[in-house]
């Protein structure tokens, strides 16, 4: 899996990996700020300019005071909302990442079966929705495992994140009975692959490229994994 990762990383200079990268900084960005727009648009509408406070007298600039604190808040949450949101973008450009890879490094096969629109768009709404029901268990998790909850969070994320992209590479290539067959006769390799997928993804700036780098470490990993698989 390691040699999968680093094939990926050598790749990331690749045109359509750009694209892929330029196309997602722009969406995550987009998404940001409007959530962000949203924040400030409520603490405008239900908190006061100023507040009297016993002994201390008037508090002038409460706005600007919780905008910053809320700007603070915002880059926290940021880190876990990039987990469904990246799941999706991996979804709705694996085709474009896929061919490059396939490309380069398997030009010997045939064209693969590409998933339709409304597939890539299941694929990634069903992800989003194991990835959001599982960090909403995990969150009263977290307290319990203490220091141990970064672990948590990346080896759940990468339990859900390595199937998922496993499973969205494989069926281009297999029918979904044997791609389900494939996942889990290699579940820890893929959940090893997963979780360090979900590693970066907590780390802001660099979650921009983690959709595109997954997508493309999946693929090669499924391709060795299919190559020694029995016929």
């Amino acid at each position: 899996m390691f040699s999968s990762f680093l094939a990926a990383l050598g790749q990331l200079g690749d045109r359509r990996f750009r694209r892929v990268v330029l196309v997602g900084i722009a969406l995550a960005f987009a998404l940001l700020v409007a959530v962000y727009a949203v924040f400030l648009l409520g603490i405008a509408w239900l908190t006061p300019e100023s507040i009297t406070l016993p002994v201390i007298g008037t508090v002038e600039g409460l706005h600007s005071l919780l905008g910053w604190a809320s700007l603070a808040f915002m880059l926290v949450l940021s880190i876990f909302l990039m987990i469904p949101a990246a799941a999706a973008f991996a979804g709705l450009f694996l085709e474009d990442v896929v061919d490059a890879v396939e490309d380069r490094h398997y030009p010997h096969l045939p064209p693969a079966q590409p998933l339709s629109l409304a597939e890539s768009i299941k694929a990634s709404a069903n992800l989003i929705g194991l990835i959001l029901a599982v960090n909403v268990v995990a969150l009263f998790l977290y307290p319990v495992a203490g220091p141990f909850s970064p672990l948590v969070f990346w080896g759940v994320n990468g339990l859900l994140l390595g199937r998922e992209y496993f499973m969205m590479v494989a069926l281009r290539r297999l029918p979904p009975d044997a791609a389900r067959s494939l996942r889990r006769a290699n579940g820890p390799r893929i959940w090893i692959a997963g979780t360090l997928m979900a590693i970066p993804l907590s780390v802001p700036l660099l979650n921009l490229i983690v959709p595109v780098l997954g997508t493309a470490t999946f693929t090669h990993l499924f391709h060795r994994i299919a190559a020694r698989a029995p016929q």
